[in-house]
């Protein structure tokens, strides 16, 4: 069987990535466990359970007493399970992808082909989000929320998000209808602070939420750009340094906040000299009351740059 079809089945396109890296096939599907899943990337309660049910449908009755015992459909969560799906504060980074023009395209398409559509878009961006370490939280229809910091942190979050962004506007742009019609995307990304991993509704609906007003940000932020743009909020500019290349946009009303908020352009990486250079855009300060360290460095240096051995 192939697995990446298998889970588009599922609705879980998102994660044949990491599947597929940890060559998970046919044979090696129906014996996951759930620490299995959790290594995998898939932190959802919800998709854990939606895996393992379709798992179990694999498995023939006659299935191992000890495996069947690992899926964990029936049993009561572990107190070491309750804690991580405690609701963490933390700070993150969101992106939201919307296809555009969406609504016109399933008007004039068949229902059949606008789903391939779909499924090609949202795997295109699904591969990107994962190459760079993120993870897809929701599909919403024909946007795509993902998250850069959760479940794992990165001190780059930030940097990598846009990265993102940029190579799915390229991905999107690169696909076409069979009428030969280029599609795109306008893509939001916004950082502040959130409650990530807290649980949301009940029995195999349930997930793992991202609770907090940034989702929202990215979503609004997106719709203030034309096709094909990357738009990143005021506290993601911050964090980027001089890695890209950036256009001030001003400020615009955003629904929902009460004042305008600033927004920028992502228009490509930029050619900064080195990363240090670029993840550092201001200069460094100088050091205070260190006058006698910093002309011992300074003549250290010089007989350094002159042959001279230190001993």
């Amino acid at each position: 069987m192939d697995v990446g079809d298998w889970l588009r089945s599922l609705g879980l396109g998102q994660y044949e990535a990491a599947f597929r890296d940890n060559e998970i096939d046919g044979a090696v599907l129906p014996k996951l466990t759930v620490d299995d899943l959790k290594d995998l990337g898939v932190a959802a309660v919800g998709h854990r359970r939606k895996i393992l049910s379709a798992i179990q449908e694999l498995n023939p009755p006659s299935a191992a007493p000890d495996e069947v015992a690992r899926a964990p459909l029936s049993r009561s969560p572990s107190p070491a399970d309750a804690a991580r799906d405690t609701g963490e504060r933390r700070q993150l980074t969101v992106m939201f992808c919307d296809l555009v023009g969406s609504t016109a395209l399933t008007s004039r398409l068949d229902p059949e082909d606008m789903l391939q559509i779909v499924r090609a878009y949202q795997d295109a961006c699904s591969g990107v989000v994962a190459r760079y370490d993120g993870f897809v939280g929701q599909f919403l229809g024909d946007g795509i929320l993902a998250y850069f910091g959760f479940p794992r942190a990165h001190e780059d979050d930030a940097v990598r998000a846009v990265h993102a962004a940029l190579d799915i506007a390229e991905a999107v742009h690169c696909l076409q209808t069979l009428a030969g019609e280029k599609l795109s995307v306008r893509v939001g990304i916004a950082t502040g602070v959130v409650v990530a991993g807290d649980i949301v509704g009940q029995d195999s609906s349930q997930e793992q939420a991202v609770v907090g007003d940034t989702p929202n940000f990215a979503k609004r932020l997106q719709d203030l750009v034309e096709p094909g743009v990357v738009v990143v909020s005021a506290a993601t500019r911050r964090l980027l340094g001089d890695r890209f290349r950036l256009k001030d946009l001003g400020r615009h009303v955003v629904k929902g906040l009460a004042a305008p908020v600033k927004a920028f352009a992502a228009l490509g990486v930029s050619q900064s000299e080195s990363r240090f250079d670029a993840a550092h855009a201001s200069r460094l300060t100088g050091f205070v009351g260190r006058e006698a360290e910093s002309a011992e460095l300074l003549a250290r240096q010089r007989r350094a740059w002159a042959g001279a051995v230190s001993r």
